[in-house]
Order: structure tokens, then sequence, then C-alpha cells
């Protein structure tokens, strides 16, 4: 299918049957989106922008906003401020780096020839005025999506170029440069998304490619949560079940787990041995939000149209549930579904890889889209992520070089996450499904048009050590007790 090169976001926001009352309505009393007159951003009436950083300009630590901005998370440390952490998208021979004339690499770059890595933004909590920006991490590779964690942002690579394809730790305090923190048990593969869950300590993860797995790592030791063992997700009685076909919207199945062997290799082997073992096949994994201990992540190319589904994972120690909760060519009209935030009342926002304008967009209780912005400058939206607070949506032009924020009653809009299910079935006992033949799909066949990873375009449109973690073994060994309960 035609694709962009770059990814654009679309926000998605999906009610329980306590809100259908205003969500089969929200679309309408939005409103049309009004015209703004800078041809940045149109919004409806009551909400309205503001450019916070451009690429290009001048960080307080005395290099320059690198080029490319991407994922992003918000964290509130407590001081009066909000900091927002966000990846650049840049790799070797990309030209806005972080670094002006006469400035080389820091020691603490991971590679000197890659200017990728991350940048922190802080802001004023009341506000939302910029106070001071920084260099946290540099010399990682197409740092695309990521997550948050106990300990800070995870940044992922998305590549497996020579010594790149790993998580980095960021810690959101670090106000200078730091040594990379690569969380090599986290796998050696094409990364997109990576969130921890504050109460088990187990991270979940995406892969971008056409026919990827979803991961989880489960710590094993109290004093130490990198050490433990990665899991490829499997759909309890169906072997390498391509879940971009095989599954119905609104039909959980249950799952298990199984063992990655070598999760960190020196080729490209994590996935092929995952699947090999029986590991389910997601089109194209991409965003990955964490809320109240479900996991919601997409799948850019799956669905029978191949333009994308919306799952969402509820764990239940080595078991679970797996549902898909919306797929692209119905009503829910996604488009190359990618980034996923969730709000503070458990509204989703999904990032969209597709064709076509850019909107911020919302999904009413009957399924159906209706527009929150339109990106009317030629840029990619990426990065979307709540305030804490739910006061403010920060998304990035990726290609204007603009990080934004908006602000108005988002929680009207964004405040409720999709209604519960009924009780989980395998796919061979769904109504109507028809098993498909395992035979006919080895691991990489059968895939999609969609290329291999995000199709990113390798040079801008610009010329532009973590701290120790402190308190982790209490902080492990308490959601390791609850994990042998069963509540993870």
């Amino acid at each position: 299918m035609p694709r962009l090169s770059r990814r654009a976001l679309v926000a998605l926001g999906l009610t329980v049957p306590l809100s259908m009352v205003f969500s089969r309505r929200a679309g309408a009393a939005l409103g049309p989106l009004v015209p703004d007159p800078k041809r940045i951003l149109d919004l409806p009436r009551g909400f309205s922008y503001r450019v916070l950083e451009t690429v290009g300009a001048d960080m307080t630590d005395g290099y320059r906003v690198p080029g490319s901005p991407d994922g992003m998370a918000c964290f509130d440390p407590g001081d009066g401020t909000l900091v927002l952490m966000r990846n650049h998208e840049l790799a070797a021979g990309d030209r806005a780096s972080p670094y002006k004339e006469g400035q080389s690499p820091p020691p603490e770059a991971v590679d000197p020839r890659s200017p990728g890595g991350v940048t922190r933004l802080v802001l004023d909590r009341q506000t939302l005025a910029r106070r001071s920006s920084n260099l946290v991490l540099v010399g990682s590779a197409r740092n695309c999506a990521g997550g948050t964690s106990p300990w800070g942002w995870l940044s992922c690579e998305e590549t497996l170029e020579e010594g790149h394809g790993y998580v980095y730790l960021c810690d959101p305090k670090a106000s200078s440069v730091r040594a990379g923190r690569k969380i090599a048990s986290y796998g050696r593969f094409n990364h997109e998304s990576a969130s921890v869950d504050p109460k088990t300590l187990i991270a979940y993860l995406t892969e971008d490619r056409p026919t990827s797995c979803f991961y989880r790592f489960v710590p094993s030791k109290a004093d130490e949560p990198f050490t433990g063992k990665l899991q490829a997700l499997v759909v309890s009685g169906e072997r390498t079940l391509d879940t971009g076909s095989a599954l119905r919207v609104g039909v959980p199945v249950e799952i298990e787990w199984i063992d990655v062997a070598d999760p960190d290799p020196g080729a490209d082997t994590v996935g092929e041995a995952a699947r090999a073992a029986g590991a389910a096949i997601f089109r194209r994994g991409e965003g990955l939000w964490i809320h109240d201990g479900l996991v919601y992540f997409s799948a850019t190319a799956g669905g029978r149209a191949e333009s994308g589904q919306i799952f969402r994972l509820a764990p239940n120690g080595d078991r679970g549930t797996l549902e898909l909760v919306a797929e692209g060519g119905g009503e829910a009209d996604l488009d190359y579904p990618d980034n996923i935030s969730v709000s503070p009342g458990g509204g989703l926002v999904v990032a969209e890889d597709g064709g076509g304008k850019n909107y911020l967009r919302g999904l009413d209780a009957e399924g159906k889209a209706f527009d929150f912005a339109r990106c009317v400058y030629p840029s990619e939206l990426t990065g979307v992520c709540f305030a804490p607070s739910g006061r403010a949506i920060f998304v990035n032009l990726q290609q204007a070089g603009f990080t934004i924020v908006i602000e108005g009653p988002l929680d009207e809009i964004f405040g409720a996450p999709p209604a519960p299910s009924p009780q989980p079935v395998t796919p061979a006992s769904a109504p109507g499904h028809a098993a498909a033949d395992r035979r006919d799909l080895p691991p990489e066949a059968a895939a999609p048009a969609a290329p291999d990873g995000c199709g990113c375009d390798a040079a801008p449109p610009h010329d532009t050590g973590i701290a120790g973690v402190a308190g982790l073994a209490a902080i492990t060994a308490a959601a390791l007790r609850k994990r042998s309960k069963g509540e993870g």
C-alpha cells in the first residue's frame, strides 16, 4: 500500500459505556476546526497551542536542539516543573545534530559517529513556559519511540546498525549529558516502544518489522530489575498465530509466554527464534502505553485491510488475555496507527503513520472518528503525550522542528478507557473465526507491503551516564512479591 516516509500522529479517544452520552456527541460538540492564521495547527474553538522549542535553537547547556524530534513522555519531578523527555530520530550522516560549529561529540557519547539521542525540556508546572533544555543522551541511533518506567525515560533504537539496537534508560533529572545506560537484557532488535508496569516492574516491548513479535522482560532479582528473562507472547493453542488477520474486534484470546534464549545476539535473530518457537506475529508493532495494569499497543500494518490495529493486553501472572480493540478499514477508520499514549482518565491517543493530512482525531462510542486537530504545516506529528494532570497534550511537528503544547478541556474528549470485554476465548473457538493454516506462514513470509522498519527518511529537513538508580531493591522486591501472588 502507498506509504509516507515519515509517521503522522492522530489522536484516538475511546470511551466506556458510562461516558457514551457525552462521547456520542463529542465530535458535534467540538464543532469545526478553526483555521490557524499562522498555518501550523487547526484546533476546535476553546483550544489553543504554543510553540515551546524549535529545532536548531540554543539549549541552556551550550548545545542546540537536534532535529527529527520523535517519541516523548512527560514527567513530574515534584519540584514545580514538568519534564519532557524527547527522542531525536537521527543516525550517522544526518545533519541536524546537537553540535554547533566547532563542537565535537562529548566523551559520554555512545557512538561519536551518530547524532541520535534524547533531550530534556523543562517547563514551569503552572504556566508550562520553558525554563531550560539540555542534552541527556547522545550517540545512539534512530531513537524512535520509547516509554516510561519507575526510573525514567526508556529510549528505543529502531535499528540494527553495528553496536546499536538497544533500549537506553535516561534520567529525567539529568541536567547535562550522561553516559548511556544500555539495557542489553531488554534485547537487541528493531525496537519501537518499551514501558515498565510500575506495580510489577515487568517491561513490555514492541518490535517494528513486517513480521514482528511482542515481548516482555521479567526481572528475577530483587536488587537488579534488569536481570531476568526476555519472553515473547504466544496465543494459547495457536502456534505462530498471525494476529494481523486471525483476531476479531472485541473478542479477547488467552495468551502465554515463551523464553527468548539469546536476547543479545550479534545478528538479527531474536524475532526469528521467537517465531520459530511459536510466538505470535504482529504486523509491525509500534506504540505502547501502560495504564492501570493494562497494556495498549498498535500494529501499524495489521488487519484485513492492512491499515492497522490497536490491541489491549491484560496480564495475569504468566498468562493473560489479548484483545483487538480497533482495526483499520472499519468504523474506526484507522490509517497505520503508530505511537500510543493514555490520558490520566484512560483515553487513548494513537499515532497514525498514514497518507494525506496529519490529524489529531478522536473516536466516539460508536466507533466513528472525529477531528480534534489538523496539522496545516507539511509535517509529521510525533511524540504525543499528556501532562500527568491531563491538562495539556504535548506534540512534535517533526519536519517543522516544533515542540508544541495544546491546552483546553481535554478531559472531556480523552477522559475514559475502552469498555471491558466478555469472557476470553481462543481464536479457534471465537464465533465466526476460521483458523488460519500456519503451514503457509514461515517466519518472514506473507508480510504485507509495508517496508521493514518505520520507513524514515535518512536525511532530516534541517541543517541546523545516567545517575544511579536509588531504592531499586525495595521497589523490585515488592513488585516480585506481588507477581508471585499472581497480581502481575
